[in-house]
């Protein structure tokens, strides 16, 4: 397509969102399977209404902060303080765990000791589509739980953010 903007993606994005998770809602369906469907839809694979990866990228990257943003205004400074005084120790532990069951599955199938390091990592930060998952309503984030959830989700951003940074600067 000639004329493949960002503005026209995310006219794409938000009317397809809203068609399909409307759909989905109807037929009570998780609202991630719709906007999955919608992106091979409209992909490059699908009907190729969008096919500049580097734009879609770019999409993602601003549809990420959208979200975050939008988290960050329903937490207060006080509340993700006390949250990640919490979710500190589990963040670490489970992080460490997976990471370490990670690079142990990835050693065992013979990789070498870089390699086994990212599958490790990518064990590691596993969990957060899961984590989205247990936050179905908007109102569970203002329980308790669902405040630990992103808290949680918050620390293992920023571990995931080390962790990218170091396997970025080796020079391996």
């Amino acid at each position: 397509m000639e004329t493949e903007t960002l503005t026209f993606s995310f006219f794409l994005i938000f009317s397809g969102a809203a068609a399909l998770a409307s759909f989905a809602l109807y037929t009570r369906q998780p609202l991630i399977i719709a906007y999955i469907m919608l992106g091979a839809l409209i992909g490059p694979y699908g009907l190729a209404l969008v096919t500049d990866i580097e734009l879609l990228e770019e999409s993602g990257h601003i549809g990420i902060i959208f979200l975050l943003f939008l988290l960050g205004l329903d937490m207060q400074p006080q509340a993700l303080v006390a949250v990640a005084k919490k979710a500190t120790l589990v963040a670490l532990a489970s992080s460490s765990l997976f990471a370490l069951i990670g690079f142990g599955i990835a050693s065992l199938f013979g990789f070498g000791t870089i390699e086994s390091v990212v599958v490790g990592a990518a064990m590691m930060f596993s969990s957060t589509i899961i984590s989205i998952k247990l936050l179905p309503t908007t109102m569970l984030h203002h329980k308790h739980t669902g405040e630990l959830i992103i808290g949680l989700l918050l620390i293992q951003d920023l571990l995931a953010i080390f962790v990218l940074i170091v396997l970025l600067s080796s020079d391996s």
